[in-house]
């Protein structure tokens, strides 16, 4: 399936649509009442601990940088968008989705669903069916990944040379590992149930390997935008300027 490289009006209609439904999200989320029976919002790191939640953020921060971009260059003529601001934010659109919102929100979608089909307990324990309605369970687990391939479909993305792009991945990936680890240090909450039943050991290996899954999701973002504009002609850069 070949990439369309639609005008920038045609995107910026997509791009509204699903930035509004990412900020919906977000306050649905930011509004559930907090209760005895789900703690975890009001204990140490509030929701900020949890990868769903800043993925959340990430993605609404991503297509609200997708909505500017588009606006920009639609203000813009075609030579005044190859410099200056415009490419600076078509520059960095392409870097947040290629090593940030792609790999994270498709691993967030990748592992939560493998988890919860082998034991729903380990994530998401029953209880929270009660809390948390299924249609936004859905919108922070599900949806995330068919969005994120329309996306790859709608704009071709320019992606950093291998090494930098798996390496700003890994910054992420090293950061969150360390607010995790200083999460259990400060107030001895596990953020996800599964690491309250494994040995030292086995949490080091649980955590190397969710860590190293993050390399192999950014090369297969990589490959599929290449497959995907290859026969499109497009290897990155922007759409073309209609009116």
């Amino acid at each position: 399936m070949a990439g369309t490289s639609l005008g920038w009006r045609s995107c910026l209609s997509v791009h509204l649509a699903v930035f509004g439904w990412y900020v919906f999200t977000l306050r649905t989320n930011c509004s559930l009442e907090i209760s005895d029976r789900h703690p975890g919002a009001q204990t140490y790191g509030g929701r900020w601990k949890y990868l769903t939640f800043l993925n959340l953020v990430m993605q609404t921060v991503f297509f609200g940088l997708c909505v500017l971009t588009d606006i920009i260059h639609m203000a813009v003529s075609n030579k005044a968008a190859r410099s200056g601001l415009p490419a600076r934010l078509l520059k960095t659109r392409d870097y947040f989705f290629t090593v940030l919102a792609f790999p994270v929100g498709t691993f967030v979608f990748a592992s939560f669903w493998s988890l919860y089909t082998y034991n729903r307990e380990l994530v998401y324990p029953k209880f929270l069916d009660d809390i948390i309605p299924i249609w936004l369970n859905h919108a922070l687990h599900t949806v995330i990944m068919p969005l994120l391939l329309v996306q790859m479909f709608l704009q071709p993305h320019k992606f950093p040379s291998r090494a930098k792009g798996i390496l700003g991945l890994a910054v992420f990936v090293a950061l969150y590992l360390a607010w995790v680890l200083w999460v259990h240090h400060v107030s001895g909450i596990w953020v996800y149930p599964i690491m309250s039943h494994l040995s030292p050991v086995g949490l080091v290996v649980f955590l190397g390997v969710a860590s190293l899954t993050m390399a192999p999701l950014y090369l297969l973002g990589e490959k599929m935008s290449q497959l995907m504009w290859r026969t499109a002609g497009e290897s990155g850069g922007k759409g073309k300027k209609k009116k």
